[in-house]
């Protein structure tokens, strides 16, 4: 089995691409309240949700004709009678509300991991107390009560404090089996005792400590704090998990060579814990960005390799025509592939000044002074013109910014051309290169192997710094 990063909803993915008992590990972080887009929501500078993201991402959790249908297959359909009866229990008090939504939605795609999991799986589901307690008699009604084994608590005392009631300081993983045989290797995540403990569970003397009194097997509360700011593998999400969490569930419910599943893998934490442990890996993701991103962390986390990581990307354009396709049909989603070809993060700057005006993406690159210079870019799927060009080029000189690209689903004229050569070249002090201040560069030709230009002193750098510079957004995967 080859390592998988799919784009796409998950449940789909899992109907079309999955097969039955194959899947020895199942991590999944779903969102955790029926109103809240677990796509990926930007925030402005104010908090608020992104006005331009939310068109993209409209929240797959409400009540609307999807989630009606969806009830409807499970209460018609070949599915669990447990599950029905839970779901018919929830609709009596919750009705047709987002909370009973998010439990539908959740249903179906819970009855599918069942399905993947082989029959010595293990499958873990992170969530908070907003829908936690809903989760648990969910998970009882597909996977059996009799096989639930343990309810860990994930203590990380960071967060902020309440004068109105206790602070909250923790999460909740539910970890379930399919059957009553499933793989623990409780030595792998052992801990090891201090010397004040073994100085209290000291043998007689003379007696020699086996390694069962120096280790102890964990108990099913995880003290791992949150990560900081300046942490090395922090990506700049408020919702990441530490890769410290991943490990010990990695460790301990599979072995080299499993297969670890992660159908709302976000930014890539399970992916690249996966990867260390040598484990094999699929990983699902509704949005482009999500993917785009896991693809840079996995060439970022395994820089040093001989060899990159081997995998391949499912549900992507590949071709000139299927990325009209993703044009016509999601422009957003599109925009943000788009900057993947890159290796671009998105600017919130679109949203300030306006679609057609702004800053779609950005990338850095470090000059000799050790100083990042940043590349701005404009990414278009409609028809363009001269005057396309020369937006960018008021932008990158308001912005003092020595680069801007142009990326173009359709051929630029040769009016456009004309104007990117007439704004000059930009001279690295680095290698004493000139640069297009302008570059254009189409769809067709980046599928090709087109690059931008730019100084490529410090490439590892300058993916690191990107990350840190785009404006201190917030991004909830």
């Amino acid at each position: 089995m080859e390592n998988t990063l799919y784009y796409g909803d998950n449940l789909n993915v899992l109907q079309e691409h999955i097969k039955d008992d194959t899947v020895d590990l199942i991590y999944l972080d779903p969102p955790f309240k029926s109103g809240r887009n677990y796509s990926l929501i930007f925030k402005e500078a104010n908090g608020s949700d992104s006005v331009a993201q939310r068109k993209a991402f409209e929240d797959t959790w409400t009540w609307d004709e999807t989630a009606s249908r969806t009830y409807n297959k499970i209460m018609k359909g070949q599915f669990p009678q447990e599950l029905k009866d839970t779901l018919r229990g929830f609709d009596s008090f919750l009705e047709k509300r987002e909370m009973f939504s998010y439990l539908v939605m959740m249903g179906i795609r819970l009855v599918e991991l069942k399905r993947v999991l082989k029959s010595t799986g293990s499958i873990y589901l992170h969530c908070d107390p907003s829908a936690s307690h809903y989760l648990k008699i969910l998970m009882d009604s597909i996977f059996n009560p009799l096989n639930f084994q343990n309810e860990i608590i994930w203590y990380y005392q960071t967060g902020g404090a309440s004068k109105k009631r206790f602070s909250r300081k923790h999460d909740t993983i539910f970890f379930y089996t399919k059957s009553d045989k499933w793989a623990f290797n409780s030595k792998d995540v052992a801990i090891k005792r201090t010397e004040k403990a073994l100085q209290r569970a000291k043998c007689p003397k003379g007696a020699r400590i086996s390694v069962d009194d120096i280790y102890k097997n964990p108990d099913d509360v995880f003290i791992i704090p949150q990560m900081n700011p300046m942490a090395k593998e922090r990506l700049g999400y408020p919702t990441q998990k530490p890769e410290a969490l991943l490990e010990g569930i990695i460790k301990a419910s599979s072995n080299t060579g499993d297969i670890v599943l992660d159908p709302f893998c976000g930014c890539g934490t399970t992916v690249v814990v996966a990867e260390k442990l040598k484990r094999k890996w699929i990983g699902i993701d509704i949005t482009y960005l999500a993917t785009n991103l896991i693809k840079t962390r996995l060439k970022d986390t395994f820089i040093d390799r001989k060899e990159p990581v081997s995998y391949k990307v499912i549900g992507e354009p590949e071709d000139l025509k299927s990325a009209k396709a993703l044009a016509k049909s999601d422009p957003y989603q599109f925009q943000y592939w788009a900057l993947g070809l890159v290796e671009a993060r998105p600017s919130k700057e679109e949203e300030k000044r306006g679609a057609d005006k702004g800053i779609d993406g950005k990338w850095y690159f470090q000059e000799r002074d050790k100083s990042y210079k940043q590349i701005l870019i404009s990414v278009k799927s409609g028809h363009v013109g001269r005057k396309d060009i020369g937006e960018l080029r008021g932008v990158i000189d308001r912005e003092n910014a020595p680069i801007g690209v142009f990326i173009t689903l359709h051929p630029p004229t040769r009016e456009m051309r004309t104007e990117a050569a007439s704004t000059g070249f930009y001279t690295s002090p680095w290698d004493d290169k000139s640069y297009s201040r302008i570059q254009i560069l189409t769809i067709e030709e980046l599928l090709a192997g087109a690059e931008m230009k730019y100084p490529r002193g410090t490439t590892e750098g300058g993916r690191k710094k990107a990350r840190k510079h785009t404006d201190g957004e917030q991004i909830t995967i």
